[in-house]
């Protein structure tokens, strides 16, 4: 495995931060790497926890082939320490890998052909864990003119990360909150890799790019005001965010859920930092989900929810005072 070092007898993990030191046999935090006789090696490669079919627009990706469908699926374990995971049912409980669904790199592909699905989408848990997985089912994707999303926190290191993300047509990553003690107490991680992250996908590569923050009262909402700031001053204007609400789940099971005007109160600090294209994501109205043109202010892709109402594109420019949208359309 290219992304491994010796230190002190033990095999390093070096896909991400954490850089898990691995006795024989021994898996790293995420679960599904563990070093088998000097070899990093990913238990999970071929089994993922089922394929669904889903509009790109739940990925969350606004501006990203609007309206068309994706052949998602995801494997177990993550290098992210979340108290509060939306899907700790698949990234914490450490089931047997071979209680998956045994599903091939070529099957995947096929499948996505077969129901006439636009681009494969590596989420649920997070694709980085499943790197090799990921990007072998993405190079058999891109003979066949199929498009790659990942949906990631971020969390990985430097070389790894140039690989991953030339095999990626879209992303949309989770920063969680802006603040290394938010990290630290709440996700087991740091925050200064996922800004790497972020920075690298925005300036660096062609890929497209989306952000989320699940924001949690009382926990990272104070900090929107910093994360709208850092993105003006590092990416620009352009990058789209979507403001989810949390839900009570795995070590958060007692916190109550994200109001709805605790989303609004987000979206509108972030239009008033003057990003252009601000929503939200589970826990919407029409105005709050729609895209505006950036010049002329006019609707142009009309949302309820992840529903499209109406669409005022042509070729990717407002259709009103002829406008270029950031995205792919």
């Amino acid at each position: 495995m290219k992304y491994q070092s010796i230190v002190n007898n033990k095999i390093q993990c070096e896909i991400c931060p954490r850089k898990c030191r691995l006795k024989n046999n021994q898996r790293g935090f995420c679960y599904v790497r563990r070093n088998h006789n000097g070899q990093i090696v990913l238990d999970s490669y071929g089994y993922n926890t089922g394929l669904a079919i889903d509009p790109v627009e739940k990925k969350p990706l606004y501006h990203f082939y609007p309206n068309s469908k994706v052949l998602s699926f995801g494997t177990l374990g993550c290098n992210m320490g979340c108290l509060f995971c939306q899907n700790s049912h698949i990234t914490k409980v450490q089931t047997p890998i071979e209680q998956c669904q045994k599903v091939s790199c070529e099957e995947i592909v096929k499948t996505a052909k077969k129901y006439n699905c636009e681009a494969i989408a590596f989420t649920y848990n997070d694709p980085i864990v499943f790197f090799e997985y990921a990007i072998d089912t993405a190079k058999l994707a891109r003979k066949e003119n199929i498009k790659t999303i990942a949906v990631t926190s971020g969390y990985i290191n430097e070389e790894a990360r140039k690989e991953f993300f030339s095999y990626m047509d879209a992303v949309n990553i989770d920063l969680k909150g802006f603040s290394e003690v938010f990290y630290n107490k709440n996700c087991l991680a740091h925050l200064k890799p996922v800004l790497d992250t972020i920075k690298y996908v925005a300036l660096e590569t062609n890929c497209h790019l989306e952000l989320t923050t699940l924001i949690i009262e009382g926990e990272n909402d104070q900090y929107l005001d910093m994360e709208c700031d850092w993105i003006t001053e590092n990416i620009g204007y352009d990058i789209p965010i979507h403001f989810s609400a949390f839900f009570p789940r795995y070590k958060y099971i007692n916190r109550l859920q994200t109001k709805f005007e605790t989303l609004q109160k987000a979206y509108n600090l972030a239009k008033s930092k003057g990003l252009k294209y601000v929503y939200t994501g589970n826990l919407a109205t029409i105005t709050t989900s729609s895209t505006y043109c950036s010049n002329c202010k006019k609707e142009l892709i009309i949302r309820n929810g992840y529903n499209i109402i109406e669409n005022n594109l042509e070729n990717g420019l407002c259709k009103y005072c002829k406008t270029k949208l950031y995205g792919c359309f």
